[in-house]
């Protein structure tokens, strides 16, 4: 596109952005619309290494036969290097043909290079236990293309990794249903930053096109998808360049306005698939009571009652009579109708060589049923026969189970309500500011959360929540962070600090300047990590998955020896005939014992076991401010029994504070603060910052007592950190050292008695000594203080009553280290050591047997976070730390050290509780379904009674994991007027 705007400017991102659209009007624009952009193939490149390339014959050679393929637009070959870079159409060609068709060639292809790999999530409908998930993964393993794929039973939803070059979503999908499951796609590729849009006056393929041509020819937009049927644009955009609000004018300005746009916010799909699950549940358990009720009436009820009892045993022809008729009429329709699922289910389930719920289901119910056409056939045949029917057992069973899976469901779904809570957080609108290019408000704007851009004014008056992250430009107020970070006290807030999206205002007016939108918003982040979380499977889960794979076809097997072993003897008269209840013979007896076992063994309460525990887990730790990156964090922080601890922003503030500074030498003050602060320059270390401030508030103070104004500080050239000791640089002509004594060691630098008096004296207070050096001679030294967090010396007690040690691992010197261990109450000190040197401490201790955690806050500790079995990061933390760790606490509390363990102890102990509940139902239901009380008690259980103890089994899995909502947070307190420390611990 072709854009004139004569001599105006336009500011990306800044206030022009807020004051008209991204295009101007159409009498200061002239715009050329290319051709759609659907006509035009999208091209790929791969790159793949060859062997055995000779000479430029062979490169010759290669580019030819590639060239005969349709789809290959352009080949070039390094004869040297033996790389080549083809590029191709995605749709006529793939790499797997390119790469197959060098080899034919004689070529060897050594290394295939797949960089891209695409993700998409999707919803997956009618799994009901853990071996309909395990079939479903390896179905979508086997697909070509498919890189990685994890199956969510509890979430109901799929993550696939695959290479775009190969598959796509499209084909997942396929696979999917081939498989016999239903899939809808919930996120494919980058959905960041996307924004949906109705349109208005868009009436042909034309209108479509062009509205698509001219949005994707904008600065900013990426992609650009349409839906003439319903009027629907769907638009990626980077938010450093554009935004919703820019995007939605850009399309009333096509066509000097004939179109319109709005923003429309697509239903949660998540909600609306609950939702459908659970009336199609209702529905189809209401449509069987509709046959149920009226057939258990007819077998079990009006027999008793005289004038309805004779009239049932009517007969019609033979042995045939109304009530026999009565209840297949009934039953018939709940066999094939509602009862479909099963065996849609256990045909895909048996195809796939897999055996799950279903497939009980199904052959308990076929066996009644068809048993009792043959008594039904049977009866019209002969005049002497006699024999019972089970239509009732049939149709009970399916609605009874039916009824546990509605119930399973509604459970299920509060499994999830954290998660829903936290995405309710952010208000559904805001006020935003129109300034003039002076900064003054203009006019205020009622508008959309979802249509605010980066670097928009937000007003936000007490009361109302905070609608993105920003930065506070003016006012001041107390902001409940509460609902993020689990801190109760609201904090306060004035120009320059940051607020969080989803925190509410609590007492005066402020006007934020948004800097992180949409996706990239804290609440987002959280919430998009607790998905992730949910979905991804702890180790325990393998019991569930193991026990899965025999379980099916031992209990078809338990079944089978159970009819057998009550037929044979019955027949061969081992048993009395009295054992027989009245209207039933020996086979009938047996073949309801098998049909119990077949029916009472329950596979899904196994399979949800683990992951509804992990699921309520996350959330409530995401409400309680704890991040929780897994099912295999949650489960390894369980078993930690050290805590190595960094010292600087972890256990103490991070916020140093220079106490002291002292020169060693005739340089002056003014020179030694101007090369200290040429050297720290660069460093992004607190203790720097924390020089840094005071030495520009030193300098200031000279410089006013000599009422001149020379500030100018030459650069460090030659900048050079030194992870756990300090920098270098030079200043001028001059060499210059700032770090500990050990920096200074390294080069050979003289630490004099004078300088170690002044160390070994400030060392013991807990005060870091730094030493700056110019020229191979000490100048001088400051000495820097930590304040140690409040609440570190509870939390090492807390921990140490858990059975827990805590350690401390810093680059600091050894007397500043013992000293802050002291007063935190930790025994363990390792000092002086380097980033590597941390994550080779953490070995040793694993070494020793120990399950290791690591808290950490800076880029220093990453190593060691990744190192650890159980890596913590300080919210406060850096962003490296914080990708590296397992755990993210969110509010930089050392308290929730204690909560991530404590949580982690609960969610364990429940899932061990659920597979107690789950196995022992299994254990104790098939003997007592396979008639081991019946010879002792006469006591046995009916088909249709087995039916809805599976479905309670299920149920009881569920509601057991939804109390670790009830999980309240282990805390501690100082106890000021007697002095001592108490840990109080719920329950």
């Amino acid at each position: 596109m072709n854009i004139n705007v004569g001599d105006n400017k336009m500011e990306l991102n800044g206030r022009d952005d807020l004051k008209r659209p991204l295009l101007e009007p159409s009498d200061s624009v002239c715009v050329t619309i290319p051709e759609p952009v659907d006509k035009l193939e999208k091209k790929r490149t791969v790159m793949f290494k060859i062997g055995n390339i000779k000479c430029a014959s062979c490169v010759t050679s290669i580019e030819s036969v590639l060239g005969e393929i349709n789809g290959v637009e352009s080949v070039s070959v390094s004869p040297i290097h033996g790389y080549a870079a083809i590029e191709y159409v995605p749709k006529l060609v793939n790499p797997k043909i390119i790469k197959e068709t060098i080899e034919d060639a004689g070529f060897p292809v050594k290394e295939f290079s797949e960089q891209q790999i695409a993700v998409c999530r999707l919803r997956i409908k009618g799994m009901a236990c853990t071996s309909c998930s395990e079939s479903l993964e390896r179905a979508l393993k086997f697909l070509d293309g498919v890189k990685k794929a994890v199956v969510g039973l509890a979430l109901e939803e799929a993550k696939v990794h695959f290479d775009p070059n190969v598959t796509d979503s499209d084909r997942i999908i396929e696979a999917i249903e081939d498989a016999g499951f239903g899939a809808d796609l919930i996120s494919s590729g980058n959905e960041a930053n996307k924004v949906h849009l109705k349109l208005e006056g868009v009436s042909s393929v034309e209108d479509m096109n062009t509205i698509k041509s001219y949005l994707e020819s904008a600065i900013g937009v990426n992609h650009v998808e349409m839906d003439l049927e319903e009027k629907m644009a769907t638009v990626n955009y980077d938010p450093d360049f554009t935004g919703p609000r820019s995007i939605i004018e850009a399309v009333q300005e096509v066509a000097h306005g004939s179109y319109k746009a709005s923003l429309y916010i697509p239903p949660r799909q998540r909600e609306t698939e609950q939702h459908h699950e659970i009336n199609n549940y209702r529905n189809q358990f209401l449509l069987s009571c509709l046959f149920s009720v009226p057939l258990f009436i007819f077998s079990m009820v009006l027999p008793m009652l005289p004038p309805f009892g004779d009239w049932l045993v009517y007969k019609i022809y033979n042995m045939f009579t109304v009530g026999l008729l009565l209840r297949w009429v009934l039953c018939t329709p709940v066999q094939f109708i509602v009862g479909r699922r099963f065996y849609k289910g256990s045909y895909h389930a048996l195809r796939l060589k897999s055996a799950n719920m279903d497939v009980l289901v199904a052959m308990g119910t076929n066996a009644a049923y068809f048993y009792s056409v043959y008594v039904a056939i049977k009866s019209l045949s002969s005049d002497t026969f006699k024999g019972q029917d089970f239509f009732e057992t049939s149709a009970m069973l399916i609605s009874f189970i039916l009824l546990g899976k509605y119930l399973e469901v509604l459970a299920k779904g509060k499994t999830s309500d954290a998660l829903a809570k936290l995405t309710d957080l952010a208000p559904d609108s805001a006020c935003l500011l129109i300034l003039d290019d002076d900064g003054n408000v203009v006019s205020e704007v009622a508008i959309s959360t979802q249509l605010i851009q980066r670097n928009d004014v937000i007003k936000i008056i007490p009361g109302e929540k905070v609608p993105v992250d920003g930065i506070v430009t003016d006012g001041q107020s107390y902001v409940n962070e509460s609902m993020i970070t689990g801190e109760a006290q609201p904090i306060a807030k004035k120009p320059g600090d940051k607020v969080i999206g989803g925190t509410m205002n609590e007492n005066g007016c402020l006007l934020v300047k948004a800097t992180h939108v949409g996706s990239e918003t804290a609440l987002s982040q959280i919430v998009q990590l607790v998905e992730a979380a949910q979905l991804a499977r702890a180790p325990i889960q393998k019991i569930a998955d193991r026990i899965s794979r025999f379980f099916v076809p031992a209990i078809v097997l338990t079944a089978f020896i159970t009819w057998l072993g009550w037929l044979i003897p019955g027949v061969i008269g081992i048993y009395p005939k009295h054992w027989i209840p009245k209207g039933m013979d020996k086979f009938e007896l047996a073949l309801q014992f098998g049909i119990s076992v077949l029916v009472v063994a329950c596979p899904c309460a196994l399979g949800l076991a683990t992951p509804t525990a992990v699921m309520v887990a996350t959330g409530k730790g995401a409400s309680l401010g704890v991040l929780i990156k897994g099912g295999n964090a949650l489960e390894k922080a369980h078993k930690v029994k050290a805590i190595v601890f960094d010292k600087t922003g972890t256990l103490t503030l991070g916020k140093p504070e220079v106490v002291n500074v002292m020169l060693f030498s005739s340089v002056s003050m003014e020179d030694f603060c101007d090369v200290a602060i040429a050297a720290e320059a660069n460093s992004q270390h607190p203790i720097a910052k924390a020089f840094l401030e005071h030495a520009r508030k030193l300098r200031q103070k000279i410089e006013s007592n000599r009422q001149s104004n020379n500030q100018h500080v030459t650069e460090a050239k030659d900048f050079e950190v030194h992870p756990g000791t300090g920098v270098s640089g030079k200043v001028g002509d001059k060499m210059v050292l700032v770090g500990n004594k050990r920096l200074m060691q390294t080069y050979n630098v003289t630490v004099g008695p004078e300088i170690e008096g002044y160390i070994s004296e400030h060392e013991q207070q807990a005060r870091t000594c730094v030493l700056v050096s110019i020229d191979g001679k000490i100048a001088g030294a400051f000495a820097v203080t930590d304040p140690v967090k409040p609440e570190a010396n509870n939390v090492i007690l807390y921990l140490r009553s858990m059975g827990i040690s805590s350690i401390m691992v810093t680059g600091d010197n050894w007397a500043t280290a013992t000293a802050i261990a002291k007063e935190v109450g930790i025994e363990k000190v390792i000092a002086e050591t380097d980033p590597i040197g941390k994550a080779d401490r953490i070995k040793d201790l694993q070494m020793r047997g120990l399950t290791v955690a690591m808290v950490g806050d800076g880029i220093n500790d990453s190593p060691a976070l990744v190192a650890a079995d159980v890596g913590m990061a300080i919210g406060a933390g850096t962003d490296v730390a914080i990708e590296a760790a397992d755990i993210v606490l969110i509010k930089s509390n050392l308290e929730d050290v204690v909560t991530a363990i404590d949580l982690s102890r609960k969610t364990i102990s429940r899932i061990w509780l659920n597979y107690v509940w789950a196995l022992g139902y299994n254990i104790l239901g098939v003997p007592v379904a396979a008639g081991i009380l019946y010879p002792f008690t006469g006591v046995r259980l009916p088909p249709w009674l087995a039916g809805a103890c599976m479905a309670a089994s299920s149920l009881s899995v569920v509601c057991s994991s939804l109390l670790l909502q009830s999980y309240r947070k282990s805390w501690v307190f100082q106890d000021t007027k007697i002095g001592h420390s108490h840990c109080f611990k719920s329950t």
